[in-house]
């Protein structure tokens, strides 16, 4: 028995050695996944240099891969797709764009030959708040249950990847956006337009509109306290919490009160094939794409609830997320994970939209 419990010892030594060994990420990493790596030609930047880094994603294995796009920088950065802490510990925001987007389909996905590897520079002072100096560490680090083709939206627990992880020195730099204060004075209120047509700008007052009867309609439901545990409110944001719940309404006392107050500006220039996006650190801009202009007005996945999704992204509102796209991903998360489902902007769009109608 004491023979026995040596070797156990030393077997886990072993391991304990291995594993500090081992590059973040590598851990999560299976023999039929891409492998991530990030590389930098430097690692001190100063205050005027993009701070560029090399992500490499690679095939290893001997059949075909395919990657969802959306969570690669092969086109462009379009959501948090790096974890970043400065000075060991003190996370690092991400400013970047934020995306409403429709299920993927066969050319959303990246595909990777076997042993085929791609590799695009990102400058990550154009996404993440680098006003601070400091020693900064680095991740790519991204999930979703649609992450591989062959997974499908059927799957119910997300895929995860994640790289090795790079530290350097970045001295820090103006941040880019307007002091809190100057955001809040300049919300008067209006409506103003960007490449947008008269009959754009026509659907996008029915939308704002339609948008802020929504919020006040969602806020009026969450006020009576016995509707924590109706039906409506358990769908989209899980089991019954005070605190969750009332995250959730301070989330659309913010919401209205932009929808209604705010000075927004819609811009009409995007061109991707999807419905809207926002930079949650600028607001309050929104842009509109594609998408945005096929839906209907009000309904499911509408033109008024997409605003709604925007809107609780912006900082001075609810600070929302994308966890997850779409009604099941959305139910799900209510089910598996209901901290996340109060900060995924796409739940609080369902919510609102309450469509088809739940008690």
């Amino acid at each position: 028995m004491k023979k026995y419990r040596l070797i156990s010892l030393g077997a886990a030594l072993i391991l304990a050695l291995v594993a500090v060994t081992m590059p973040a990420g590598a851990g999560a990493a299976s023999t039929d996944a891409p492998v991530v790596t990030l590389g930098v030609d430097t690692t001190s930047f100063n205050a005027d240099q993009p701070v560029i880094v090399h992500v490499t994603i690679q095939n290893p294995t001997t059949r075909g891969m395919k990657l969802l796009k959306w969570f690669t920088p092969v086109d462009d950065v379009e959501g948090p797709l790096f974890l970043l802490q400065r000075d060991y510990g003190i996370p690092v925001a991400y400013s970047g764009p934020l995306y409403k987007r429709p299920k993927p389909t066969r050319d959303d996905y990246l595909h990777l030959k076997a042993g085929e590897s791609i590799t695009r520079d990102v400058d990550i002072a154009r996404f993440y708040d680098l006003s601070v100096s400091g020693t900064y560490r680095i991740i790519f680090d991204v999930s979703s249950r649609d992450l591989y083709a062959e997974s499908g939206s059927g799957k119910q627990e997300p895929e995860h990847l994640t790289s090795n992880e790079i530290t350097v020195w970045i001295v820090g730099r103006s941040a880019g956006d307007l002091p809190l204060a100057e955001v809040l004075a300049r919300a008067t209120g209006t409506t103003t337009f960007n490449k947008c047509t008269t009959t754009q700008q026509a659907l996008l007052v029915t939308a704002r509109s339609n948008a802020s009867g929504y919020s006040a309609n969602a806020l009026s439901f969450l006020k009576a306290q016995s509707n924590l545990y109706s039906e409506r409110y358990t769908t989209w944001f899980g089991a019954s919490d005070t605190a969750r719940y009332g995250t959730v309404t301070t989330h659309f006392s913010s919401i209205g009160s932009a929808m209604d107050t705010a000075n927004v500006t819609f811009d009409c220039s995007c061109k991707k094939k999807y419905y809207a996006y926002v930079y949650p650190s600028r607001p309050y801009t929104i842009y509109l794409c594609r998408v945005f202009w096929m839906a209907p007005q009000t309904g499911t996945d509408s033109q008024a609830g997409t605003l709604i999704h925007e809107m609780s992204h912006f900082s001075t509102v609810a600070s929302t997320n994308d966890y997850v796209y779409g009604q099941a991903g959305a139910m799900n998360l209510a089910i598996t994970d209901p901290d996340k489902a109060v900060n995924n902007a796409d739940n609080h769009e369902y919510f609102a939209e309450n469509n088809p109608p739940l008690p």
